[in-house]
């Protein structure tokens, strides 16, 4: 190696260090909603500067089509970040992940192609990294497929459970097995293809079965795995930079996955078997249990009821999502304090569809920070509360959690709702959450029942409280 090479490479791991610690800076300020703006940027900087450096420092030539890819990339990436509806935000990260999992599984191909065409002699640790990397890249793709479809209420959001699943599974498994030693015996292409279809079908087989409660999980776990996926691709490349942030993304994803499987009293091996959820609207209570009477309300009483309290607690879940009633929520709460009225937020780790998808839908209504109170915070205050509003959330209020061994969500950590003195309860209807349970909320003496569209029921107790 000359000397040019050596200041090239040197150069190049400069930058990639540099990168490295903008990674790391900008995913711990991504732990807070006050931050995370700014570590996104961080992390953005981190990339370009990881990109020019293995361009600049490689000498690779076809400019043209770099900077078209980059425009046509960065096009696609602005629209979607600025079209796309913070309810339909876990389908975009679930189609991200998948395009993760396949980049890293085409590079892979493209880098055993070059390998094979060369003639050159592959070391098994070569192809042991270009199989790691098309397994679990085409797995993560076809699994975010369908968690995409699940997400996106194109097909069932139940558990969707083949017969003799099971076997079938560890047949493929063997065969994928099979297939992994063949390429590193004798390196080909039958075997890479053989590996990379069967990957497909197991990540397709491996969703399915999971029901629409336990996606969150799902979708963080994936993450992990379009992480894993791009640091074995580092391997393959030689690039440290790849293996770095690959590495970041695939532990992150991890312990995001074991922060959603506590927070929901879920094992990862009972959520990857089969999760619980049936079909949207379906209950799992016997008939009886849905006719039981309960108490509604108007607009105008439950304006009566928050605008003579003295302390306030929302809790926000999917329904306010699908309403987009966040600014309202934040006007409300802003009426209420100029009364002299205290309000805070319960944030439970599930709420919504997705890891933080509430807080990411208060943030962007400037909810301030510091009264977004995540359930150790909040849970010993409902009790002191005047009254909880709770806004389309379901499964995360349920008291049934705590007390029936029966119940598929027994054991899940919940917020503490039915503790407050009072409790507005904001439902379309009165149908079941994505657990399928009916929620034993609803017919406490103390919950109301405000009926309709949560934008709707806000804005009607926006003005009603004006007028007191």
């Amino acid at each position: 190696m000359n000397t040019e090479q050596i200041i090239n490479n040197n150069i190049v791991n400069l930058g990639y260090v540099i990168a490295a610690i903008f990674f790391i800076i900008g995913l711990k300020r991504l732990s807070s909603p006050g931050t995370a703006k700014n570590g996104n940027r961080l992390a953005s900087v981190g990339m370009l500067i990881a990109v020019l450096a293995t361009v600049l420092g490689n000498n690779i030539f076809g400019w043209e089509w770099i900077i078209s890819s980059i425009l046509i990339a960065s096009i696609i990436g602005v629209f979607s970040a600025r079209k796309i509806q913070m309810t339909a935000m876990p389908q975009l990260v679930a189609i991200f992940n998948g395009l993760g999992g396949s980049a890293s599984g085409l590079i892979a191909a493209g880098e055993l192609y070059n390998l094979i065409e060369a003639n050159s002699e592959i070391a098994k640790d070569t192809t042991i990294t270009i199989m790691i990397s098309t397994i679990i890249g085409s797995l993560t793709l076809t699994g975010s497929l369908i968690a995409f479809g699940k997400l996106q209420e194109i097909m069932p959001t139940r558990p969707l459970l083949l017969p003799a699943r099971n076997i079938l599974n560890i047949m493929l498994i063997l065969a994928l097995i099979f297939s992994a030693i063949w390429l590193v015996i004798e390196p080909s292409y039958t075997p890479f293809i053989i590996a990379a279809i069967i990957a497909l079908i197991l990540g397709i087989l491996i969703v399915i079965p999971i029901g629409g409660a336990d996606m969150p999980v799902v979708i963080a776990l994936l993450n992990s795995y379009s992480g894993i996926a791009g640091a074995a691709t580092g391997f393959v490349l030689e690039n440290n930079i790849l293996i770095i942030s690959g590495s970041l993304v695939g532990a992150s994803g991890l312990i995001l996955t074991r922060i959603m499987t506590k927070a929901m009293n879920r094992s990862l091996l009972n959520v990857m078997l089969g999760g619980f959820g049936v079909e949207d609207g379906a209950s799992a209570g016997s008939g009886e249990e849905e006719t039981r009477p309960v108490k509604s309300i108007q607009p105008d009483d439950a304006a009566t009821i928050l605008g003579y309290s003295e302390s306030v607690i929302i809790v926000p879940g999917y329904g306010l999502a699908v309403a987009q009633a966040q600014h309202q929520v934040r006007e409300l709460a802003d009426i209420l304090k100029n009364r002299g009225i205290s309000v805070k937020y319960a944030i439970h780790p599930v709420a919504g569809r997705m890891p933080g998808h509430m807080n990411v839908l208060l943030a962007e209504a400037n909810v301030p920070y510091d009264e977004l109170k995540d359930l150790d915070e909040i849970n010993s205050e409902f009790q002191r509360t005047d009254v909880a509003i709770v806004i389309g959330a379901n499964d995360v209020t349920n008291p049934t959690a705590r007390t029936d061994t029966s119940s598929p969500i027994y054991g899940m950590p919940i917020l503490n709702v039915d503790q407050a003195q009072s409790v507005i309860m904001m439902k379309r209807s009165m149908s079941s959450g994505f657990a399928g349970v009916q929620n034993e909320l609803f017919f406490l003496d103390k919950t109301m029942m405000l009926f309709g569209d949560a934008k709707d029921s806000v804005e009607n107790i926006v003005k009603e409280v004006k007028d007191l």
